[in-house]
């Protein structure tokens, strides 16, 4: 079913209505486990980091998503579960000696993908907010695992937080140089957040008004 919506639904939306400019696709993970993060601007940036893939690498892949928004609706918990094999990750509210990312790190040891996107919350069209600390402290447990940055540029114009009609637009998407754990939180999102910067403005994305 997964890979039925894909081949007939995603490609088609993100090949021909929207168009894709890839750069460095040869930078994406061949096997897991690895983490994919990207910045975070529309209900089509998952489906995008999952079509990067081939097909039968669908299996692998995982995204991560809010338990409070995803999967307190029946409708969209069959679909983050049954299409998206989406992970839940509470946000807020956390049990005492919950560990919320041990889903996350189960994941990872099964050699799994993870998608992962450390702003949170959906932000304004083509505008990253800050970064959160979450990423620094699943990738401390799992400091051999790449973390690949991919920035995407378009989708926050092409379909919008709140917005539900999709607008053709072409997105240029830029994977970046696999990222390793250096030991310390601070110095580490530091990094990150670098890539991100570097990839925004190789090529000179234009800003909209």
């Amino acid at each position: 079913m997964q890979k039925l919506f894909f081949l007939l639904v995603v490609k088609p939306v993100l090949l021909i209505v929207l168009g894709m400019n890839i750069h460095d696709i040869d930078r994406l993970p061949k096997n897991g486990p690895a983490v994919m993060i990207a910045n975070h601007n529309s209900h089509l940036d998952t489906p995008l980091m999952m079509n990067l893939f081939p097909l039968k690498k669908l299996h692998l892949l995982r995204p991560v998503a809010a338990f409070d928004y995803f999967f307190t609706n029946k409708t969209r918990a069959w679909f983050a579960t049954r299409i998206m094999n989406t992970i839940p990750i509470k946000r807020s509210g956390k049990s005492k000696g919950e560990d919320v990312l041990q889903p996350l790190s189960d994941a990872l040891e099964r050699g799994e993908i993870l998608i992962f996107f450390p702003e949170g919350s959906r932000g304004e069209p083509e505008q990253m907010t800050q970064l959160k600390s979450g990423l620094a402290h699943l990738i401390s447990r799992h400091p051999d695992v790449p973390v690949v940055p991919v920035f995407t540029h378009g989708l926050g114009k092409a379909l919008p937080k709140g917005d539900p009609l999709l607008v053709p637009f072409v997105a240029t998407i830029r994977i970046g140089t696999p990222l390793y754990w250096n030991g310390e939180r601070k110095l580490f999102m530091e990094h990150v957040e670098e890539q991100f910067n570097q990839m925004r403005q190789v090529g000179a994305n234009a800003e909209w008004e």
